[in-house]
């Protein structure tokens, strides 16, 4: 006698949707708003009505590419006078959008068949991220659509438009929600429950705020898989300053243009500039277009053991980049470098040219110059001399490092800043660090996930007695030194070389109006055929060089004023 078994069905879930709205075959570039106002104009209606399902709802849950198939009709008189058939249908709930952060899509892709035959391809897409406003349900009910002249994607595109979920037809489509292949009661409230929990759970990290669970570094996870970058191996050169601090250069030599210097901002090391998260960055912007690049670590880059000491601007300014630009010279046998400087590695560079760095020929600063204007809180935190006040109660620096390990003080730590005020709601950690230390120094809405899943690796310590320096130049309005002395600006017209100023126009953390005033002065000083302004819209602070478009937006800016120096 045989036994046979069985195995058990697994449960499945399945569900009716119906969306309404207007489509154009007169718009083919993604502009779905003003398809959607066509198609609306000519009374181009379309709608759908398809049932989702998977029969295997764990998989569904728990695969990232949470798909399931479709089948159903489609209205849409631009197409047919009947309705089309719905084939080879298949669904993403909350698919990760790997180019936004904290951003998912849920994507539909058919083919659509004619009475007649013809066959079309559809592929729509929703975009659910938190954006300012209460936008959860438009998110998740409205559909950007494309319908190709074919059967599949790569089909010419034939129109688009937007289709939207109507209240009635929501409250229809929850009442179709069933699991199947269920043996009970029990088991079919379970499974229920359990879709329920991963859906309202995807929508309460992306829109529950200051509530959303936290993005935790663990130090346990095996290491990140890095993409190799486009360029040679890297020769890494440490040198020592006059006053005794070891420092980095990392030159990539892609030809004979430059040599150009690349300074970061302060507590973060050259991984600012050469992060591979990004498709390209600029290190390998340069070096393809032939230039000799050197990354330059001074003594706040977090890869350096200095970065924990205390020191002002003014050690930068005074020793480091003499130290550095000495260094490149005499490697390269060049009478003379360029410089690209972001934030406190654009103003120290001009400090130090306010103190005598000679052999630079051009330069291109970025964001932070001599006349820095504060957003609001930075401003409030150098009136109340924050830095000064810490350093009393025994704190010497500060660091943006936070792990599954923290212990109590350092969860409490992080409470408390989830409640720290912000233009966007922050679901990571370090990122609250960061808002703390410094102020908003990205855009997230320009960061890739990749990138802002790293951004641990670029931030590290940072000093107080910086802070406290830094503190004093923003109530000063002006660069001076750490005892408040005015010593680098009787001195512009040693910045009489081409300087190219270039500025986030939504900068937050450091506000264009300081570049402004720096512009203007230098104009008037030295004359305005030196020096050239460019405010980039829609960017902030360091996304200007860690920005997922970056290399389209920005980078043939750079490229385009060191060309002129070249």
């Amino acid at each position: 006698m045989t036994t046979t078994t069985t195995t058990p069905a697994k449960a499945g879930i399945q569900f009716t949707e119906t969306m309404r709205g207007y489509f154009s075959t007169a718009v083919t570039n993604n502009d779905y708003q003003k398809a959607s106002q066509q198609g609306k104009q000519n009374n181009s209606k379309f709608e759908f009505t398809l049932t989702v399902t998977s029969d295997d709802l764990d998989k569904m849950l728990t695969d990232e590419s949470h798909k399931a198939k479709m089948f159903g009709t489609v209205t849409a008189p631009a197409l047919s006078p009947q309705p089309l058939t719905v084939t080879d249908g298949e669904f993403n709930l909350f698919i990760v959008d790997p180019d936004s952060v904290n951003t998912r899509r849920m994507v539909y892709r058919m083919k659509m068949t004619a009475e007649d035959g013809q066959v079309y391809y559809f592929e729509g897409f929703k975009v659910v991220h938190n954006d300012p406003g209460f936008d959860l349900w438009t998110d998740t009910t409205t559909l950007y659509i494309t319908v190709h002249d074919g059967d599949s994607q790569s089909s010419p595109v034939m129109g688009q438009g937007i289709l939207k979920i109507l209240p009635a037809d929501f409250l229809h489509q929850m009442s179709t929600l069933q699991v199947t292949n269920t043996t009970s009661p029990q088991q079919k409230l379970e499974e229920t429950a359990r879709f329920g929990s991963f859906f309202a759970g995807v929508l309460f990290n992306v829109y529950g705020g200051i509530f959303a669970p936290s993005k935790i570094f663990d130090p346990d996870a095996p290491p990140r898989q890095k993409r190799p970058l486009r360029m040679s191996a890297p020769q890494v050169h440490f040198f020592n300053t006059s006053d005794g601090v070891q420092l980095r250069l990392i030159r990539y030599q892609g030809g004979t243009k430059g040599p150009v210097m690349l300074a970061p901002g302060f507590g973060t090391s050259t991984l600012a500039f050469s992060i591979d998260t990004v498709e390209t960055n600029l290190p390998e912007f340069l070096y393809a277009q032939g230039y000799d690049v050197w990354l330059f670590d001074y003594r706040a880059s977090a890869d350096l053991p200095s970065a924990t000491t205390q020191f002002s601007a003014d050690e930068i300014a005074l020793y480091d980049w003499p130290a550095a630009v000495e260094q490149v010279r005499t490697i390269t046998g060049a009478p003379t470098v360029q410089v690209v400087g972001h934030c406190v590695g654009s103003m120290s560079f001009q400090m130090a040219m306010l103190a005598g760095l000679q052999g630079v020929r051009s330069a291109v600063c970025s964001q932070l110059t001599t006349h820095p204007r504060a957003a609001t809180l930075n401003e409030v935190r150098a009136g109340l001399r924050l830095a000064s006040f810490l350093t009393v109660l025994g704190v010497d620096t500060l660091n943006p490092d936070f792990d599954t390990h923290a212990n109590w003080q350092d969860k409490l730590y992080d409470a408390v800043l989830r409640l720290y005020p912000t233009k966007e709601p922050y679901n990571n950690p370090v990122d609250r660090r960061i808002l703390f230390m410094y102020g908003e120094v990205y855009k997230i809405a320009q960061l890739n996930e990749a990138t802002h899943d790293a951004i641990h690796e670029i931030f590290g310590p940072g000093n107080l007695t910086f802070f406290r320096h830094i503190s004093l130049i923003l109530r000063e309005g002006h660069i001076v030194d750490k005892d408040g002395k005015d010593v680098y600006l009787p001195h512009l017209k040693r910045l009489a070389i081409p300087i190219a100023l270039i500025h986030g126009a939504d900068n937050a953390f450091f506000l264009p109006e300081g570049s402004a005033i720096t512009y203007k002065l230098l104009c008037e000083k030295n004359g305005s055929d030196l020096y050239v302004r460019h405010v980039i819209p829609d960017y902030a602070h360091m996304d200007c060089f860690m920005g997922k478009n970056a290399a389209r937006d920005i980078f043939p800016t750079i490229l385009a004023e060191l060309e002129k120096f070249n």
